[in-house]
């Protein structure tokens, strides 16, 4: 997803206002310059990104518990029916396992 000029401008300004040092070199995945903070070096864009992810991920996690906790409060008393029951928050928890483990890639 390509960030607007203005959102790029909202990200760098107040890296710039901060301190943060602008280098000669650009971001070999995005383009952008990157920047020198506290002796680390980084690409605003990409760290941006990578805490837009991060948000997305733990909102889906957070709708995935809550189905999880809906279904887990509505067990039904019929066997085939809590069979079914069953299998879907199982499918939730692996669900889960996955984006936990994309979290910590990221």
């Amino acid at each position: 997803m390509a960030l607007s000029d203005k959102e790029i401008r909202e990200i760098i300004t107040p890296l710039l206002l901060s301190g943060a040092k602008m280098l000669d070199k650009h971001c070999p995945r995005c383009g952008s310059p990157l920047f020198e903070l506290n002796g680390k070096v980084f690409c605003p864009i990409c760290e941006h990104r990578k805490r837009e992810e991060r948000v997305e991920l733990k909102s889906i996690e957070e709708s995935l518990i809550g189905k999880l906790r809906l279904l887990a409060n509505q067990l039904p008393d019929d066997i085939e029916e809590l069979k079914k029951h069953l299998e879907v928050m199982g499918m939730i928890v692996e669900l889960l396992e996955k984006y936990k483990k994309m979290e910590e890639i990221k």
